[in-house]
């Protein structure tokens, strides 16, 4: 059975039956009515939620299993609370395919969805015929993104993403990497090179690239789009037992999860974070960090202190 099988009636019952856990997190802000925050593109001025979501180990299923079936309803729950942009990758096992899947089988209008995905192989052959199994997978007849994943072939795939771009066949190109030991020549690629996005690291447990890499992407143009927010988990690791700060109020946190991804996507350089979660009540927690206030420079310095006092 594939998902388009999986009906609107056993949709809910699944959603209802899982309702009960949605007490266990805080309730969304979004409920109330406030719109979610958004960022300029600066290549174009399009607008995208601060929040997306990533594919990562969560949405490595076996295809058309109990397992995908059951992250329906948190792809929904994205799209019901405002998200738009969705980041996978042929890197992720099933991920792209169970994406699709799951787009299929939601509700959501095309132009809320931003697709993001990545070209990770060597060869220009090889990398067209990757994207093309990519956007058959994915079920999109155009990516809105397509980023080249971790600099692999980066010269030869930019080539290939390029003429995509110009014959219309993606919207914008981009480059990753979410390894430190890359840095350096990312930096001398984003200073040389026409990318509309690049994604990296960044959270308030690990901020190099406040150092060299967010203020030249910012000099030059580029959306960023962060990955682990959450540092894999271990800033969970670090307040465990701990009480969110009172003054977390002033921003509209409610949650230790809100508090991680405001400080990452409050940095001015910073377009859209992309946490990833199989979990329906930590997505209805994460997409609450988009909405209401964002901390100023002044708050980002307290949140800071106070992790380091954690």
């Amino acid at each position: 059975m594939n998902f388009s099988d999986f009906s609107r009636r056993r949709f809910l019952a699944t959603l209802g039956g899982l309702g009960a856990g949605l007490l266990v997190r805080p309730v969304w802000p979004g409920a109330t009515g406030r719109k979610p925050i958004s960022k300029p593109i600066p290549a174009s001025g399009e607008r995208l939620p601060v929040i997306g979501m990533g594919t990562s180990r969560t949405f490595d299923v076996t295809p058309g299993s109990d397992q995908g079936r059951q992250l329906l309803p948190v792809m929904q729950a994205f799209f019901d609370h405002g998200g738009g942009v969705v980041d996978t990758s042929p890197m992720y096992g099933h991920a792209e395919a169970v994406l699709g899947e799951l787009l299929r089988a939601a509700r959501h209008e095309r132009q809320h969805l931003f697709a993001a995905t990545k070209v990770w192989t060597w060869g220009e052959q090889e990398g067209i015929e990757q994207m093309q199994r990519s956007m058959q997978r994915v079920g999109v007849e155009r990516f809105d993104l397509i980023q080249i994943h971790n600099l692999r072939d980066w010269e030869v795939q930019l080539e290939t993403l390029k003429a995509w771009k110009a014959g219309g066949k993606v919207r914008y190109i981009g480059i990753t990497t979410s390894h430190g030991r890359f840095h350096d020549e990312l930096e001398v690629i984003l200073d040389t090179q026409p990318f509309d996005f690049v994604q990296l690291s960044y959270n308030i447990g690990n901020r190099d690239v406040e150092q060299r890499l967010l203020p030249l992407a910012q000099e030059r143009g580029m959306a960023v789009l962060i990955n682990r927010p959450f540092m894999r988990g271990e800033l969970f690791s670090l307040v465990r037992g701990k009480g969110l700060p009172a003054w977390a109020a002033e921003f509209d946190c409610s949650s230790w999860a809100q508090f991680f991804l405001k400080f990452a996507v409050s940095h001015p350089a910073v377009t859209c974070a992309i946490p990833a979660t199989s979990k329906l009540h930590h997505m209805i927690d994460n997409m609450g960090a988009g909405v209401g206030r964002l901390p100023d420079s002044e708050m980002r310095a307290r949140m800071l202190r106070h992790m380091q006092s954690v």
